[in-house]
């Protein structure tokens, strides 16, 4: 007999289970945004957060029901405290390029810095912004803390640089999953191209569930900044190009891998417009991209068979920071702590299974660990093989878009549960968020 998959109240309780600590927005906040920008720094054993700027960008698309993140979603996470009170007013976690590089060998021996920022709801009064990383055990420690004036002359003003276009439009940004979309490698001439490549990103959404049931509440933007040279940068190529984001491919030696090192670039031309994700579409045909939790995505708009698919991938990352589901030992073999239960909702060790809601959706008599034999297809399971190792960290479904784009057209059920979650947290209405948790709402719609 199948278990019962949880409910949308249940579920939103079991995944984002501190409700009643939600803040209201106008007591807080105006309607724009704070931008913190520092740089983070280090090696693979020591992590630093240092101050760079502040800066006030004139649009708040976030939500303004879910302030305080319960998700425990993210390597890295901030919050906002009042100073004078002592109360958390916003939080979010989120992962960084920078926590990635750590992984890697070049970690072992050499320092490096990364512009990154954060942004959060301009507050009305003094404040302290408090930034953790997460340890090798899983948990949250504090990487710096630092008081803010929001009244300050040296909080720098947005000056607007470039034209914006609409691609889709789903409403309110406060109730509304709201994306920029930026240009990588289109010249001057070729802002036609990038207009018809924001229109196949919003197709794709509106092709592939659960995005499809939801595309009524997913807006869509575009800022158009031109590159100085066409095409994108390919060092394993030797191909090295003049353009707006700085993108390049082989980051960390991984040939599909591409990247854009400056965050904080990103945010300069995302402020054009509301926002709550940032996606690079990227003048290539060349397989690849990247996608990082709270962070930015990227990817190939010009593949000949595989441009959707891609697209729904690196935007799972981006998202709620789906883990990949494949196996490749030789980029992040170090990522994963067999010991330590993965954050994402789609991996685990099986260190806490029990803390995955994915674990109410397997069928009674499904095995756990579950043989990946064409008995079990589309069914889910805890099959081995993920988050780029072959053993001990296991995945939900055999096939899904987080693992191998040519097998399969869909998300796997825990997947597409997972975003819709995510959906809801962020976009939904305050009556329909009480509704939700009182067992009135039965579907995302």
């Amino acid at each position: 007999m199948k278990k019962m998959i949880l409910s949308v109240a249940a579920a939103v309780s079991a995944v984002f289970p501190v409700v009643a600590q939600q803040v209201k927005f106008d007591d807080w906040f105006f309607d724009r945004t704070m931008r913190y920008d520092y740089y983070h720094a280090g090696d693979r054993k020591t992590e630093v957060c240092y101050f760079d700027e502040l800066k006030e960008e004139p649009y708040w698309a976030g939500s303004k029901v879910s302030l305080i993140d319960t998700t425990g979603y993210g390597g890295q996470y901030f919050r906002i405290v009042d100073t004078a009170t002592g109360t958390e007013i916003y939080s979010r976690g989120y992962c960084t390029l920078f926590n990635e590089w750590q992984s890697t060998e070049e970690a072992d021996s050499v320092m490096r810095a990364y512009p990154e920022s954060v942004v959060f709801p301009y507050p009305k009064r003094p404040c302290r912004i408090e930034i953790y990383g997460r340890s090798s055990k899983g948990r949250f420690e504090k990487r710096m803390s630092q008081t803010i004036d929001p009244e300050s002359y040296f909080v720098s003003r947005f000056s607007p640089r470039y034209e914006t276009f609409e691609v889709a439009y789903g409403g309110n940004p406060a109730h509304c999953l709201d994306i920029v979309l930026l240009p990588e490698g289109y010249s001057a001439s070729e802002r036609g191209k990038f207009e018809r490549a924001c229109r196949e990103f919003a197709d794709a959404f509106a092709g592939y569930e659960p995005y499809k049931s939801n595309f009524g509440r997913i807006s869509i933007r575009a800022v158009w900044a031109p590159s100085e040279e066409a095409g994108v940068t390919v060092p394993g190529e030797r191909v090295w190009k003049r353009t707006a984001c700085g993108a390049v491919f082989y980051t960390f030696g991984s040939e599909r891998y591409q990247t854009v090192a400056d965050f904080q670039i990103l945010r300069d031309m995302a402020a054009h417009v509301p926002y709550d994700y940032i996606y690079v579409l990227s003048n290539t045909a060349k397989y690849g991209g990247g996608g990082i939790f709270n962070f930015y995505g990227i990817s190939a708009a010009g593949h000949p068979s595989r441009t959707a698919k891609i697209y729904l991938h690196e935007f799972g990352h981006l998202l709620l920071g789906l883990g990949d589901e494949y196996v490749d030992p030789t980029t992040f073999d170090g990522m994963y702590d067999r010991k330590v239960e993965p954050w994402e909702p789609n991996l685990t060790t099986l260190a806490d299974f029990d803390a995955k809601f994915w674990k109410s959706m397997i069928a009674d008599g499904v095995p756990v660990p579950t043989p990946d034999t064409d008995e079990y297809d589309d069914t889910v399971g805890v099959f081995e093989g993920g988050g780029y190792m072959a053993r001990d960290v296991y995945r939900p479904w055999r096939n899904c878009l987080m693992n191998n784009l040519h097998k399969t057209e869909s998300f796997c059920p825990v997947c597409t549960e997972a975003i819709n979650l995510y959906i809801f947290f962020i976009c939904k209405l305050a009556v329909e968020r009480r509704a939700a948790l009182k067992g009135g709402a039965t579907a995302f719609q």
